[in-house]
């Protein structure tokens, strides 16, 4: 976190998913914020969405100054994501300022753009409306008029220094070349604003990865580093995870089976409410059997399930169920079951969680099974995945949602992590039970154990596992066995 001594500026709030939380409130009020990224990254739905947030939440007009896009294929884009410009210009809440015939004209004298009269329009759009907000994109049309560098900085210090005559908050957006090097494409615009935010998308294994940066708030706390996000269709910018973290609600008392008698009697009665419960096993140890008994516990209690599998195919899931006497597509039928099936390869880590998130906001599910998190390792770095889990988690807990995650103990969540990111995953589960193989005498034995149960007491014994056509059975414990760990078995 940056922090600068004295007077702490006032911010105003941007409205935009998650980006407040990483400004410490918005941006610095009355002064003007560069946002910088190369060709696609987001800018001016980043300055679009300023605008017409504070429109929509906050009540305070804007000015939306254009140099390339004419002011029709704004209105029509910003349509999409449900803001209705024409309607705010009709009752003097939205102003444009279309300077593209400005810069597409030769209207410069000697190299230089005459930006007097630019100057005069928007101050004008600004008192006609009462506007708080302002909106330039994109600078390096006009400072592109200019000779040389020394130029470009007075004149971009002479036109910033009008917009904090004007009394308003604005935005302003440059073009940069490269994602890693220098912050604009002049290589001056960072230095004569106070406040610069840069905008990436990165491609990194043949994955797309868009990131945001606050690199400077002049005076103005603010959190450092790259905060994933993602442009959505409805949503516009988000942010991953810091869109979806609130303040913890109240805990849940109440208890709900997880489908096998057996593991409830292990954890004290079955699991709370709201509770996030993480299963770790290998393959064939009986982790999808326990998502879909947990499935059938909530359909035969009346509630409805979200089963998310990035694993299998919904045939696959569909006939390994049949196995054990569920149908999934009568289940479904009935409108208390949903099984959705997604490659983690079809889509982007943040694309994922969207789209987990539309499900469960439409289907309103009591529970929800994600079968399993291991999965999307192969299209993310572990802090992507933290993020998911962290969003994810938030977004659950809020609902007081009764889940389950699935995970390979090969994979990131297990204690083979960096004890940073082992310790955040942990805080986030309620519940963490392991099921494991072991072997003794010349056998081999699946066992289960719970390692965490928190606000209950548990089962600590470490129980030996039978799985048949009726499911999975909890047995005795096993003698003389050894306490597990979650990254690896006990074999005496």
């Amino acid at each position: 976190m940056s922090n600068n001594s004295g007077m702490a500026l006032e911010k105003v709030p941007t409205g935009i998913n998650g980006f407040d939380p990483i400004a410490l409130g918005g941006l610095p009020s009355g002064r003007c914020t560069l946002v910088t990224g190369s060709t696609g990254t987001g800018k001016t739905l980043f300055a679009m969405e300023f605008l017409a947030r504070g429109v929509a939440k906050y009540g305070t007009p804007g000015v939306f100054v254009t140099f390339e896009e004419p002011p029709a294929d704004l209105r029509r884009n910003a349509t999409s994501l449900g803001f209705p410009i024409e309607q705010w210009e009709a009752e003097g809440k939205w102003r444009f300022v279309d300077a593209s015939v400005d810069t597409s004209q030769e209207s410069t004298t000697t190299g230089y753009y005459n930006y007097a009269a630019l100057v005069s329009r928007i101050e004008s759009a600004v008192n006609t409306i009462n506007a708080e907000r302002v909106c330039i994109d994109s600078i390096g049309a006009v400072l592109a008029r200019y000779p040389n560098v020394a130029s470009v900085r007075a004149e971009l210090f002479r036109f910033v220094s009008h917009l904090k005559e004007l009394g308003v908050t604005s935005v302003v957006t440059a073009e940069r070349l490269q994602e890693y090097n220098g912050v604009s494409k002049l290589g001056v615009e960072e230095f004569v604003l106070d406040n610069v935010i840069v905008l990436r998308n990165v491609l990194r294994g043949e994955r797309r990865r868009r990131t945001v940066e606050i690199v400077k708030f002049r005076g103005a706390p603010h959190r450092t580093g790259e905060w994933l996000f993602t442009i959505d269709p409805i949503d516009g910018l988000v942010i991953i995870p810091l869109a979806f973290l609130r303040p913890g609600t109240h805990a849940s008392t109440e208890r709900v089976s997880t489908g096998n008698p057996g593991l409830d009697r292990m954890c004290g009665g079955g699991i709370y409410r709201d509770s996030i419960v993480m299963l770790t096993g290998p393959t064939g140890s009986g982790k999808t059997l326990t998502g879909l008994k947990f499935t059938q516990a909530a359909f035969d209690a009346g509630e409805r399930c979200l089963l998310y599998t990035f694993d299998e195919t919904l045939e696959q899931l569909s006939r390994s169920a049949m196995g054990w006497g569920l149908d999934l597509a009568a289940m479904q039928q009935t409108g208390r079951l949903r099984v959705v099936s997604s490659y983690p390869e079809t889509a982007s880590i943040e694309d994922h969680f969207l789209n987990v998130r539309r499900e469960i906001e439409t289907f309103q599910p009591r529970r929800v099974v994600i079968d399993t998190l291991s999965a999307l390792e192969r299209i993310v770095a572990p802090r992507g995945l933290l993020d998911f889990v962290l969003a994810l988690s938030a977004l659950l807990r809020e609902g007081q949602i009764s889940s389950l995650y699935t995970s390979a103990p090969t994979g990131r969540f297990t204690s083979s992590l960096t004890p940073a990111i082992a310790s955040e995953i942990a805080s986030l589960i309620d519940t963490t039970i392991t099921l494991r193989y072991v072997v003794r005498a010349g056998n081999m034995h699946r066992v289960i154990a719970i390692l965490q149960h928190r606000g209950s007491g548990h089962d600590t014994a470490i129980r030996q596992v039978a799985i048949d056509d009726d499911g999975m059975h909890i047995g005795d414990p096993l003698p003389d066995a050894t306490p597990l760990h979650d990254e690896e078995d006990y074999t005496p």
